[in-house]
């Protein structure tokens, strides 16, 4: 509820060229992180499937195809 806290919004990027989570899908799922962030306390999480270096065009189905799955699993479906 806006006003009684600060929200705080977990960033997620499930793109191949990710400058910012690569590194840690070393070690860990995607998912993992998502769980990961939720339980740092965050309320909501971004989930990014469309980099912003990309040079072709862009697919939505192909971004679907990156954020869906995680989406997915942190719903419990």
């Amino acid at each position: 509820m806006l006003g009684e806290h600060t929200l705080v919004m977990g960033v997620l990027n499930v793109t191949p060229d990710s400058f910012s989570d690569a590194e840690s899908f070393l070690t860990r799922s995607a998912h993992e992180h998502a769980l990961a962030m939720e339980c740092a306390g965050a309320d909501l999480l971004d989930v990014g499937g469309e980099s912003t270096r990309r040079v072709l065009p862009h697919l939505a189905q192909e971004e679907l195809a990156r954020v869906w799955p995680v989406c997915r699993r942190c719903e419990g479906g």
